[in-house]
């Protein structure tokens, strides 16, 4: 007899509760939880082909180990066994910086993926780590490390109270959210226009996003900040700044007037292709809303500027008072975060703490650029990464230039691959480490209820047990972590127990801590849990804010909820004055490169990138339900722009950039801006040597092929990914 249970689902941002049909041990069917208390039986086609994805026929089931050249099936035993005798003589031989480790997207989907990385980077003793914020949110952190004193306290806007919501660089209706954990986000754009509330769309295309708005502006792709720049110029010589019980809490106010004195509305029109008095009504706008919330996302973030443009999301939160207040933009409080601390200064936020050892590209938040991972590992000398762990990566897809850092990949001394696929990027390890299905994981969103719009908790046990020959996702990792660090064979509870005892011993001896002066070993006897990872969860949500203990989760499998989001400054300031510092040194000395590009002269036809509700960057394409339709890596191009450059929908086109070329199929649309082309992110299924079989049958294009890695944020080491210069001719 078919049986449910319920999942979160872990394929976007979103997080919906699921419930799963099961028959024997496999998910038949997958529908939205309506009695989840996030997401009330929300569900997009992701989260509906979920048993498809589980059951993918290309998902490896057991580990593979390079013998002669060639990938073949071994046992978990032999994996780690090859994994010891190779990766700690190498760390032993050329030291610890010899090693690198890549964490992919997926990674902060899954439980292992936010305990263990941390661990894993320390047991190798390396700075040498690159994600794939470098190729999405890093602008983001940097900013809120500059305002706040942490890089990961992200103001998401309210949007179940706001009265004027302004989305720049953002298709939540396609994306599902990012850096905004909201199920059902059309739903609640929806619901704001419903109770009389305004949406402004800013993006270069007609998104499904852009057409639900009440007014839709296409700036010029990249110049985000320059607008950005304008709106708080004239909330600022207009008078029109409010920030209310936030001056207390913020320094720099006087000084910001005079460092955006050059970005008057009629000087930044031009470069975004706006009127001027379209830009300034709209300053007018957000400071007479009751409640306003200004939210950017990728196209803001993965630009020239985008560093820039994600502190002036924040200045004018502040200036207009929306920031830290409801309706406004507001920073979630996770179960899992640590309980609040009265107000006091931090230790504040550094950038370049060092530098990477080719180019100097200054550390981020213990980062480096993802697109200097190819001359890390091609460049001869000292610090030579020779040993690359990836961990649900795959940046020969994702990362600019992949034909350069697929051949990097071959030439590693070793590589290990934590991925439940044979990859682009996987391909070449010497270790494949494949985690089992979804369904036989356990789940907790440990960072995404860190972006959530309504504080929230879930918890979802395996829903199919643990098939015969699999090995637990965390599990694998314990293992990885023993094998490169020169104690394999011991076993791997020892990883998690070490965990608990050292931050009980730390909670124990801290004054504030609700655990001061007790017995860390009588706090450690009470975690409940059926192995160390569910320990470690229970652990975090004792030292919690909430009062809460894991069996709490298990009673309510449906989630608890905690309420909406409440205002938290000062508390959560870590700068080292106690204060939102609102000119940091670091924005300030960037600033002229942006009054630089006033006087650029854009080129004739630049690229962005675009979201499909049905994909999620790379992972997603191998599985049939989810490709094809709409779901097609095509370019779109203006009609304007197609009759002058000669093309035709449904021909091809070559497209060309610092990169390099590619033949791309032709789709002609208006709902694009004219001198903008678009191309989606993730393509590109065309390497040998994978296991892909449905998504090698339409491989589609790999758009940052046509990227370099040359362009970068400087501030965050963030690729441009979107509105870069490129050249179209039509092909026979």
């Amino acid at each position: 007899m078919p049986r449910t249970a319920l999942r979160i689902c872990p394929l976007c941002e979103a997080t919906c509760g699921l419930t799963l049909t099961i028959e024997g041990t496999a998910v038949t069917g997958a529908r939205g939880d309506r009695e989840d208390i996030f997401s009330r039986g929300f569900i997009c086609p992701k989260g509906a082909a979920f048993g498809a994805l589980d059951a993918d026929p290309d998902r490896l089931r057991t580990p593979l180990v390079r013998r002669d050249g060639r990938l073949q099936e071994a046992t978990w035993d032999e994996a780690f066994d090859a994994i010891a005798a190779a990766v700690p003589t190498l760390t032993a031989r050329y030291g610890p910086q010899c090693a690198g480790v890549v964490l992919g997207n997926p990674n902060t989907h899954t439980m292992a993926g936010a305990l263990y990385p941390p661990l894993l980077l320390k047991a190798l003793a390396t700075r040498n780590l690159f994600t794939a914020s470098t190729l999405d949110q890093m602008p983001k952190h940097v900013s809120s490390g500059l305002l706040f004193g942490d890089p990961f306290a992200i103001p998401v806007p309210d949007l179940d109270r706001t009265d004027f919501l302004l989305l720049i660089g953002a298709n939540p209706v396609d994306s599902n959210g990012s850096l905004c954990t909201a199920p059902d986000f059309p739903g609640r754009l929806k619901a704001l226009r419903a109770r009389g509330g305004t949406l402004v769309v800013v993006d270069p295309r007609r998104t499904r996003t852009a057409r639900l708005a009440d007014r839709h502006l296409a700036p010029r792709p990249g110049s985000d900040a320059l607008l950005l720049a304008a709106l708080a110029h004239t909330l600022l010589a207009e008078k029109l700044t409010d920030p209310g019980r936030l001056t207390e809490h913020t320094e720099g106010i006087g000084e910001l007037s005079e460092a955006l004195r050059a970005f008057t509305p009629e000087e930044v029109a031009p470069a975004c292709d706006l009127g001027a008095d379209e830009i300034r009504q709209l300053a007018r706008d957000l400071a007479a809303a009751p409640t306003a919330a200004v939210y950017a996302r990728i196209g803001s973030c993965t630009v020239a500027h985008g560093t820039l443009a994600s502190w002036l999301v924040d200045v004018l939160n502040i200036l207009t008072g929306n920031l830290d207040r409801p309706g406004g933009a507001l920073f979630p409080l996770s179960a899992t975060a640590p309980a609040p601390r009265p107000a006091a200064p931090g230790r504040g936020f550094a950038l370049g703490r060092w530098a990477s050892r080719v180019s100097g590209h200054p550390e981020v938040k213990g980062e480096l650029p993802m697109a200097a991972l190819a001359e890390e590992i091609e460049t001869p000398g000292e610090g030579q990464i020779r040993v690359v762990i990836a961990v649900a990566a795959n940046p020969v897809l994702s990362a600019p230039d992949g034909d350069r850092l697929d051949r990097a990949l071959s030439g590693l001394d070793f590589m290990i691959s934590v991925d439940p696929y044979l990859n682009e990027t996987s391909r070449h390890a010497h270790v494949v480490l494949p985690p089992p299905p979804p369904a036989q994981s356990a789940h907790f969103d440990f960072a995404f209820n860190g972006f959530a719009v309504r504080n929230q908790a879930r918890y979802s046990p395996p829903a199919i047990p643990l098939e015969e020959g699999r090995m637990d996702e965390c599990e694998i990792h314990a293992r990885l972590i023993l094998a490169v660090s020169g104690r394999h064979g011991g076993d791997p509870r020892a990883v998690d127990e070490a965990v608990i005892a050292d931050t009980l011993a730390r909670a124990a001896a801290d004054p504030r801590s609700p655990l001061s002066g007790t017995d860390p070993q009588t706090w450690a006897r009470m975690l409940a849990g059926r192995n160390g990872p569910e320990r470690r969860l229970d652990m975090m949500l004792r030292l919690g804010p909430y009062d809460l203990i894991l069996e709490d989760l298990r009673h309510d499998p449906h989630g608890v909820d905690l309420g909406p989001l409440a205002s938290r400054l000062p508390g959560l300031l870590k700068t080292r004055s106690g204060r939102i510092e609102l000119l940091p040194e670091p924005i300030a000395a960037d600033l002229p490169r942006l009054r630089g590009a006033l006087a650029d002269r854009p080129a004739a036809l630049v690229l962005v990138g675009r979201r499909h509700l049905r994909s999620n960057n790379s992972w997603l394409h191998n599985v049939p339900s989810l490709t094809g339709g709409s779901n097609r890596c095509t370019l779109h191009v203006h009609p304007d722009d197609a009759g002058r450059l000669g093309l035709a929908d449904g021909g091809r086109a070559r497209i060309t950039a610092d990169g390099g070329s590619l033949e791309v199929p032709v789709e002609v649309t208006d709902t694009i801006r004219a001198g903008v082309v678009s191309l989606p992110h993730g393509w590109g299924h065309d390497r040998p040597g994978t296991r892909l079989g449905a998504a090698a049958v339409v491989p589609g294009a790999n758009v940052n092929q046509l990227l370099d890695g040359s362009r970068l944020d400087p501030l965050s080491g963030t690729a441009v990914l979107n509105g870069f210069p490129v050249e179209l001719a039509p092909l026979p």
